[in-house]
């Protein structure tokens, strides 16, 4: 992987933030978020107008055959705007996953239609109680004629109140975990906003039928390494989140005045931004070992665990700082600096906290080698 962007990717990056910015800036964002959906289907369509909805999606099943890198430097756009669209949870999760485990059949029947904007999709893997890595399922699949029904709940489902495809993940007779496409009408909804903002749901299954993703047998592997996937792009979307954090930081010292003179003037204040630039510096740096890994053909669990360990601490430092170094306006709910805390945080959430991070990777020290020097 090389570090440094192509001629395209950094025109891809321009596309992306000039698209966003233009749509969003802190009001107009929030206006979004109030909506019943919470996000625009207008920046939606433009999107996929883009080629965006069907980047990591291979030329034959309708996409774009863009790799890793692409995916991380839209990431990067979406946090640094806290783009409420539903990018990863409705396209590159669900369909990445449709991609690894899906027949050729079903991959050229739902994936067209996702990346030209006409379907929106949710991955329904996290169950109540479960904690990072889960593997047991409590939901459970049984065979139905040439079918299956599926019985259990799902909860968080990101962005599942809207969408048109469920990708669901169940326990199959033999116990292994198999994948299932199921229509949300067959299914009880509840829907809630998350604690940045944006939309979530509960799934009831009650013997809801259910198409079987793939070829019969153990479908894990596709999900851990759509997981896996997914992590990269939220180690992504927090740098671009902890970078505008940064740079409002910064020019809110620049500007704000105490005693006389800019807070800027003062060398402790000066000496914790640039303590939030060693963070921000060093959650990039475990991004792109992420995003590396990813476009070598490895996508390593172990890996992600590394590079979402310190994108999580970073993240936590930066919003904390970024939010004292402003007082009670970074709190507020018209300031965009405390809507960047909240991302982040509720990033620091998904697909594992940090300390279940260092659980997975401290459980695993027993593996390597003692170097003597």
């Amino acid at each position: 992987m090389d570090f440094e962007l192509t001629d395209e990717q950094g025109m891809l990056r321009d596309t992306i933030r000039e698209l966003l910015a233009r749509n969003y800036d802190p009001e107009s964002r929030l206006k979004t978020l109030d909506t019943e959906l919470g996000w625009s289907r207008e920046v939606w369509a433009q999107l996929a107008e883009l080629g965006v909805l069907g980047l990591s999606f291979a030329e034959e099943d309708g996409g774009v055959g863009a790799g890793p890198v692409e995916t991380m430097v839209v990431m990067e756009e979406f946090g640094r705007r806290l783009a409420p669209e539903p990018l990863l949870d409705a396209v590159l999760l669900p369909g990445g996953v449709i991609a690894r485990a899906g027949t050729a059949a079903q991959r050229r029947r739902v994936l067209p239609e996702v990346a030209a904007g006409d379907k929106l999709l949710a991955f329904a893997h996290d169950e109540p109680g479960s904690r990072w890595p889960a593997v047991e399922l409590t939901t459970t699949a049984v065979a139905d004629g040439d079918g299956y029904r599926i019985t259990g709940l799902k909860n968080p489902v990101p962005h599942g109140d809207c969408a048109d495809l469920l990708v669901v993940s169940a326990a199959l007779p033999d116990g292994a975990a198999g994948l299932f496409l199921v229509t949300p009408d067959a299914v009880t909804h509840t829907s809630y906003r998350t604690f940045d903002g944006l939309r979530g749901a509960q799934l009831e299954f009650d013997g809801a039928p259910a198409e079987l993703l793939g070829e019969p047998g153990d479908a894990s592997g596709a999900i851990v390494d759509g997981i896996t996937a997914a992590q990269a792009s939220l180690c992504a979307e927090s740098v671009g989140a902890m970078a505008e954090a940064l740079r409002l930081t910064t020019e809110y010292l620049k500007t704000r005045k105490q005693f006389g003179v800019t807070l800027s003037k003062f060398q402790a204040l000066t000496q914790r931004a640039a303590t939030m630039y060693v963070s921000l510096e060093l959650a990039r740096s475990m991004s792109m070992y992420a995003t590396a890994s990813l476009a070598d053909g490895d996508p390593d669990p172990v890996v992600a665990s590394r590079a979402r360990l310190q994108v999580s601490r970073s993240g936590r430092h930066i919003s904390q700082e970024a939010i004292q170094m402003h007082g009670g306006i970074g709190i507020t709910a018209e300031y965009p600096v405390s809507h960047y805390a909240a991302r982040l945080t509720a990033i620091e959430r998904t697909f594992g906290a940090a300390f279940e991070h260092l659980r997975v990777l401290t459980d695993r020290v027993g593996e390597y080698g003692l170097v003597e020097l």
